[in-house]
């Protein structure tokens, strides 16, 4: 009897935890080198900026802002995804593009607002 719960105890928590429901890509993590299709690097960068405004990090009026350009760009390192937001009620001119950049295969890099 010993034998079978931590062999129970396994399969419950097996059976119960989120990383065996979770479908591929919906945590927009990406294994292998494959470049992800543009319709998936734009649900990952809706997702971060989503993060973003929830953290206090970019202002609430970003909520409502889709992408206005998603290019697959040479970057130093190679190739990169580059997803541009354009908020024109923000006041501050620095701040009215917001740059989020992917892997190919769709891993998040960074965010910015230069686009560099």
């Amino acid at each position: 009897m010993k034998k079978y719960i931590p062999i129970m105890s396994f399969l419950v928590t097996l059976t119960f935890s989120n990383v065996s429901l979770a479908g591929p890509g919906e945590s927009c993590h990406f294994h292998g080198s494959k470049p992800a299709a543009e319709t998936v690097i734009l649900k990952c960068a809706d997702q971060r900026k989503e993060a973003l405004v929830k953290s206090g990090k970019l202002d609430k009026s970003w909520e409502a802002i889709k992408h206005s350009s998603i290019d697959l760009v040479d970057a130093n390192k190679g190739k990169e995804w580059k997803v541009q937001y354009k908020n024109p009620t923000l006041h501050d001119k620095t701040k009215l593009n917001l740059y989020i950049f992917f892997t190919p295969p769709g891993n998040f890099i960074a965010s910015n607002h230069t686009g560099k």
